[in-house]
C-alpha cells in the first residue's frame, strides 16, 4: 500500500528542525522529497550532536537522522548562478517546495515564490519561519525558543516564586511541522480541485499563541492574568509529580475528581483521608496543597514507580511514571505501536527515529534512513532533471554540486 502522499514531489530547501519535520511528514507517507544543502553549507543541524560513538562527522548525527527520514539528498551550491537554475528546475519538477530559511533570503537567492511560479504556476510553496514574512517583527532573527517566548507559553511555566523557565526543546518546532504538513495538504486538494497553487505562509509565533488559547481568552474574558503554578493545577488536586524509590524517580499523579481522590486515599491505606476537612474538596486540597503533597510523597517514596504507576491506574486513578529516555525507547505501548522503528544507516548504523503519532489503516506510512551529504546527486540531477551525463559530470567539476 502506498502513503498518503504517494506520487507528490518535494523540494525541499529546509535546515535545523521545523522545516526537515515537515517535509519528512510528507516523505514519510510516501512524497519524493529531495533535501537540498551542500557539503560546504550543510543542513546546520548535521553538525549538531549527538554522533554515533562520539565521532562527528556530517553524515553521523543523530539529529539530522530522526529529522530527515525517507528523504533524497541533493548537494547543491546555491551560491552559484547555475545552482540557482538547477534550483528552478527542480522547483519544475515539484509539486511542493518547502523552505524555512529567514524571511527574505529565498528572494535574494531568485528561488522566491513569484519567481518559481514562472516555471511552475500550479506549485505549492510553504515558508515557515520564526515570525511570519510580513509585520514590523519579521525580519527579527530568531528560533523556535524564541518564538514560544515571544507568544507567551513561557511566562506560565515554573514555579510561584522564581522567573519563568523554557521548556526542554523547543516546543514551535516539533509542533508547527504538522500545522505546515497540514496546511499542504489543504493546499494540493484546492489544487487538484481548480489547478491552482498558492503560497503557505507559516508563524512559529502565532502557531505557538494558539497552544496556550484558554490562557489567553480567559485574560481578555475575564481580566484574570495565568500565573506561574509549578505542577499544580486550578481544576485537579492532588497533580504533580512524586518521589518514588530509587534515584531521580517519580511518579505523576492528578485526580480529576473526588471519587479518584477518595479511591487514592484507600490505595495508599488512608481512607480516613477523604472524609477529613482539609482535604475532602477540592477547593480544601488546594487550600492545604502543601501537606497533601507531603502525604503522598511519604507514601511514594517508600514504592516503585512502575509498580504504583500500574496499582493506581487499576483502580482508576490517572497516574504515570516520568520515563527517561532508555525507558522511552523501551516503553511496551510505544514498542507495540513499532513507534520506533529500527532503520540501518551506513554509517550510523542501526538506529530508531520515531515515528508519528498517527496511524492510517489503508496508507500506511513507511519510514526509511536519512539521506547521505549529496547521495542521491546524480538520481536527482539525471533521473528526475533530466540532464545529460556530460552536464552532469561538468556541474561536478564546477562545484555546482558538491
Amino acid at each position: 500500500m502506498s502513503g498518503i502522499f504517494d506520487g507528490i514531489k518535494v523540494a525541499d530547501f529546509t535546515h535545523f528542525g521545523i522545516g526537515p519535520m515537515t517535509g519528512r511528514y510528507l516523505a514519510d507517507h510516501g512524497a519524493t522529497v529531495v533535501h537540498v544543502e551542500s557539503a560546504t553549507r550543510p543542513d546546520s543541524v548535521r553538525t549538531s550532536p549527538p554522533f554515533r560513538d562520539g565521532a562527528v562527522g556530517l553524515n553521523r548525527g543523530g539529529f539530522f537522522a530522526s529529522l530527515n527520514t525517507s528523504k533524497m539528498g541533493l548537494s547543491l551550491n546555491l551560491k552559484t548562478e547555475r545552482g540557482v537554475e538547477l534550483a528552478k528546475k527542480l522547483a519544475a519538477w515539484a509539486d511542493v517546495v518547502v523552505e524555512n530559511f529567514a524571511p527574505g533570503v529565498m528572494v535574494r537567492m531568485g528561488l522566491g515564490y513569484d519567481d518559481i511560479i514562472k516555471v511552475n504556476p500550479a506549485l505549492v510553496m510553504i515558508s515557515l519561519t520564526n515570525l511570519g514574512q510580513t509585520g514590523p517583527y519579521a525580519g527579527h532573527p530568531g528560533t523556535g525558543t524564541v518564538a514560544q517566548a515571544v507568544a507567551g507559553l513561557v511566562h506560565g511555566m515554573g514555579w510561584p516564586d522564581r522567573g519563568p523557565v523554557t521548556p526542554f526543546g523547543a516546543i514551535p518546532d516539533f509542533v508547527a511541522p504538522y500545522f505546515g504538513a497540514l496546511a499542504v495538504s489543504a493546499a494540493l486538494d484546492q489544487r487538484r480541485r481548480t489547478g491552482k497553487g498558492q503560497y503557505i505562509d507559516l508563524s512559529q509565533f502565532e502557531i505557538s499563541s494558539w497552544l496556550i488559547a484558554p490562557v489567553i481568552l480567559d485574560r481578555i474574558a475575564n481580566d484574570r492574568e495565568a500565573v506561574r503554578m509549578g505542577n499544580r493545577d486550578p481544576h485537579f488536586t492532588p497533580h504533580g509529580a512524586f518521589p518514588c524509590q530509587g534515584d531521580d524517580r517519580w511518579l505523576t499523579i492528578a485526580c480529576t475528581t473526588d471519587a479518584e481522590w477518595q479511591s487514592l486515599c484507600q490505595i495508599m491505606g488512608r481512607p480516613e483521608l477523604a472524609s477529613d476537612p482539609s482535604f475532602a474538596t477540592l477547593k480544601a486540597r488546594q487550600d492545604n496543597e502543601d501537606e497533601l503533597e507531603r502525604t503522598i510523597s511519604t507514601w511514594t517514596r517508600e514504592r516503585s514507580a512502575h509498580d504504583t504507576m500500574h496499582l493506581l491506574q487499576r483502580a482508576g486513578v490517572p497516574a504515570g511514571v516520568v520515563e527517561d529516555m532508555a525507558e522511552i525507547y523501551q516503553d511496551p505501548q510505544l514498542e507495540h505501536r513499532q513507534h520506533f522503528p529500527l532503520v540501518d544507516h551506513p554509517e550510523i548504523g542501526p538506529h530508531r527515529p520515531q515515528g508519528h503519532g498517527v496511524r492510517f489503516s489503508e496508507t500506511p506510512s513507511e519510514i526509511k534512513r536519512a539521506p547521505l551529504v549529496g547521495e542521491h546527486n546524480e538520481e536527482v540531477i539525471r533521473g528526475l532533471l533530466g540532464l545529460s551525463e556530460e552536464e552532469y559530470v561538468n556541474l561536478a567539476l564546477e562545484r555546482v554540486i558538491e
